[in-house]
């Protein structure tokens, strides 16, 4: 996706006589594609259902805050800036096939960066540069969407986008036509997942036994742009807006001679899901010292930013991670990894 397209797109509508808006944006490779997941299933190997994970090394299937300490515990990160050791995943998407068989679907690098796959970080400030912006404390965690989820939920920021063959759509991120369902037909650009986590933090709690509690959207005035809107008396504190981009290339799937033969849309979560609406993004605190809150200050854009240290895509490419749980995630198969765990 163009890096000018999406951030006009964040603004249509909007007016804050401030110009283009300023938001980070930038890659992360492919650490590891595991069944692990640290905040709903901690120590439990393997978890129902596959991620694929991104950020520092030290990502493990407990990562308890009392003991885990990302940055003293990382050696390197996949990430752009070599200060982020945070760790960010999302479930994984699949095609299945007319005789019934799964391939795990591919993901490819938003125009504009390099990286072995993996999923573009977003940290978006307030539209208003007067606006205090607080960066997440050590050990806060949060985590967006419900993978149990199989009907349409108030989850404004989890949506699928079924992309052109180059360039993207000039619609607001999550306003229609994109959806919390997956897309039913061929997409020639692949499909987009986002998810974009809440920006208002109740000030005290660094994550809460949901993983959701602690931090809220906007009470009113949300225009889905970085820390914006009012937040609720419970949770004053503003926090920078994450987003998590995902490209799958389900191009590679657009055969009418693979799909099933009702023209029924084949694609599913690694939960299970064939709806869409269990899509769902974690996200654990790892930045060095105070380095996000000076690059929330300096109001970084894109993914240059002189408060911050960048190292290069190939260095952040052998940032990778061995599997903990060794099964077949690549290639046909007749279940997907975790099925029968959550049947």
């Amino acid at each position: 996706m163009q890096w000018t397209t999406l951030a006009l797109a964040f603004l249509a509508g909007q007016a804050h006589g401030q110009g283009m808006m300023e938001m980070m944006r930038f890659q992360c490779s492919q650490l590891v594609v595991d069944r692990l997941d640290p905040l709903v299933n901690p120590g439990l190997i393997p978890s129902p259902h596959l991620h694929q994970i991104v950020g520092g090394n030290s990502f493990n299937a407990s990562m308890d805050p009392a003991d885990h300490d990302l940055v003293a515990g990382s050696t390197c990160t996949s990430c752009t800036f070599s200060e982020d050791f945070s760790n960010y995943w999302t479930a994984v998407l699949y095609f299945k096939a007319r005789n019934g068989t799964y391939r795990r679907v591919p993901q490819f690098v938003s125009e504009g960066l390099r990286a072995d796959g993996g999923i573009t970080v977003y940290y978006i400030p307030a539209p208003d540069a007067n606006t205090k912006v607080t960066a997440f404390k050590p050990g806060f965690r949060m985590l967006v969407g419900d993978a149990a989820a199989r009907a349409k939920t108030d989850v404004r920021k989890v949506c699928h986008r079924c992309m052109p063959k180059t360039g993207d759509n000039s619609n607001v991120n999550c306003g229609a036509p994109d959806s919390q369902e997956l897309p039913t037909g061929f997409c020639e650009g692949g499909i987009r997942s986002v998810i974009t986590f809440p920006t208002c933090w109740d000030g005290k709690n660094t994550d809460s036994v949901d993983h959701q509690s602690h931090v809220s959207y906007p009470a009113s005035g949300d225009t889905s742009v970085g820390a914006s809107g009012t937040c609720p008396e419970t949770h004053p504190v503003k926090i920078p807006q994450v987003m998590l981009e995902v490209m799958w290339d389900t191009r590679i799937f657009n055969d009418p001679e693979l799909w099933p033969e009702d023209g029924s849309q084949p694609f599913v979560w690694s939960t299970g899901d064939s709806s869409g609406y269990s899509q769902h993004g974690d996200y654990v605190f790892g930045w060095k010292d105070d380095s996000l809150q000076r690059a929330m200050e300096a109001r970084c854009n894109g993914a240059v930013c002189s408060a911050l240290k960048v190292q290069s895509a190939e260095d952040a490419m052998k940032c990778t991670k061995a599997r903990v749980v060794e099964e077949d995630y690549d290639g046909w198969v007749t279940e997907i990894p975790g099925m029968s765990m959550s049947a």
